[in-house]
């Protein structure tokens, strides 16, 4: 049974275990990641960071972190998701979808208006989370990788500038 949480700081050392192990298995390795969550919490831009636990041990994390968007000339609240990570002996066994579904969920409830996500293209649109929406915005990040979904009821925006919490640019 996997259950989801709030991450507390006692989860630290945990989180940057699972974080460096799921991305020593990537394609391009651990580049930082660990280091990335670390600023991010120390700037005080996470809006929301949870953990997975399943057999008393944290299998899994998530953060999205606030970001600096305007949307058709007024601001918007918005997260950006980054990194999402579970351990490699837990991958494959949904634990990822969840905790980006309970991050998702957590973000409608605090009122974020558009999350984007700079990742593999044919894993975020299962979440709703599309390239085209986030063309509509000026980033460094733009590129086919880089998508947005609006969290509410609300229309697309036309145009826009989507800029990462500062950590990212370290």
């Amino acid at each position: 049974m996997i259950s989801i949480r709030s991450s507390t700081q006692a989860d630290c050392d945990a989180i940057d275990a699972v974080i460096r192990a799921a991305f020593a298995g990537t394609e391009f390795g651990h580049q930082g990641e660990a280091e990335l969550v670390a600023m991010i919490e120390a700037d005080g831009d996470a809006l929301v960071s949870l953990v997975a636990e399943r057999d008393g041990l944290i299998a899994g994390h998530v953060l999205f972190s606030r970001m600096d968007v305007e949307a058709d000339g007024a601001p918007l609240s918005g997260a950006g998701l980054a990194p999402v990570s579970v351990a490699p002996e837990r991958q494959g066994q949904g634990i990822g979808d969840a905790l980006i579904r309970a991050g998702l969920e957590e973000l409608r409830a605090r009122g974020a208006a558009i999350s984007f996500v700079l990742g593999h293209a044919d894993y975020y649109p299962r979440f709703g989370y599309s390239p085209e929406l986030a063309a509509r915005f000026a980033s460094p990040f733009a590129g086919p990788h880089f998508m947005a979904m609006m969290l509410g009821d609300t229309a697309w925006p036309e145009c826009g500038r989507a800029d990462y919490a500062p950590a990212f640019s370290r």
